[in-house]
C-alpha cells in the first residue's frame, strides 16, 4: 500500500473480518511425523559387508513381528526410512597356558649322644627328590562379532530416531539375530514411549467438559 493514502476504516474492518491474522490465511503445511506418528516404514538398503542385506532382512522380520509398525517396500507410502551399516566379523583367538613342575632335592642331617651308661651316638640322614616340568599350551577360540548402526529418517531428510548395537551372539541366537532384535526391541520402546507422551499432551489440551 502507498504511503500517504489513507485507509478508510470501513475496508480495514473487512481485512479483519476476513483475515485476522496473517498466520490464519496462510495455508498449514503438514507437519513431517516423529516417532510417535510413524506408523509405515521402509527399511532401505544398508552398507557395509556382504552381510547386510541378511541384516536388512532380519530387521525388516524383527519389526514386523512387533506389530508396532507395517513394513512397506513401496517408499512413497512410507511414514518414515531406516537406514544404516552393519558389519560382520569372524576371527579366532588364540590363548597360550603353561602348567611347571619343578625338580629340587632335599637333605637333611642330624646326631644324637644317648644319656645311657655305654654312651652310645646316633646319627639320622634323610633326603628328598622332586621333579618339575614345564608345559605350554595354545588354545584358539572361533569369535563371531556383529555391530550395526541404524537410524530412522523422515522425508525430508531429518534423523528422528538412531541406535548403535554391538553383539557376539545372545544365549539362544547368533550375533547378527541378536543385533537385529535389540534394534527391534529398542525402536519399539521409544516410539510406545514417544505415542505415551503425545497422547498426554493432547489430553492436557483438550477443553474441559
Amino acid at each position: 500500500m502507498k504511503p500517504g493514502i489513507p485507509i478508510r476504516p470501513g475496508l480495514l474492518t473487512c481485512l479483519v473480518l476476513i483475515c485476522p491474522s496473517i498466520a490464519s490465511c496462510v495455508e498449514p503445511q503438514p507437519a513431517q511425523p516423529d516417532l510417535s506418528t510413524v506408523r509405515r516404514i521402509f527399511v532401505d538398503q544398508l552398507g557395509g559387508g556382504h552381510t547386510s542385506d541378511q541384516m536388512r532382512d532380519m530387521l525388516i522380520a524383527a519389526l514386523q513381528n512387533s506389530k508396532l509398525f507395517v513394513i512397506t517396500e513401496n517408499q512413497d507410502r512410507a511414514d518414515a526410512f531406516l537406514r544404516g551399516s552393519s558389519d560382520d566379523k569372524i576371527y579366532t583367538e588364540q590363548h597360550n597356558s603353561s602348567d611347571a613342575l619343578g625338580v629340587h632335592s632335599e637333605t637333611a642331617s642330624g646326631s644324637g649322644t644317648s644319656s645311657s651308661m655305654s654312651g652310645t651316638t646316633s646319627s639320622r640322614h634323610s633326603r628328598g627328590i622332586g621333579v618339575t616340568d614345564s608345559e605350554t599350551s595354545e588354545i584358539e577360540e572361533r569369535r563371531h562379532e556383529t555391530s550395526a548402526s541404524i537410524r530412522l529418517v523422515n522425508s525430508d531428510g531429518d534423523v528422528i530416531w538412531s541406535s548403535t548395537q554391538e553383539s557376539a551372539g545372545g544365549k539362544f541366537r547368533g550375533a547378527m539375530a541378536d543385533i537385529a532384535d535389540r534394534i527391534a526391541r529398542q525402536l519399539v520402546e521409544d516410539t510406545r514411549k514417544a505415542r505415551a507422551a503425545r497422547e498426554q499432551g493432547q489430553d492436557a489440551l483438550a477443553p474441559k467438559q
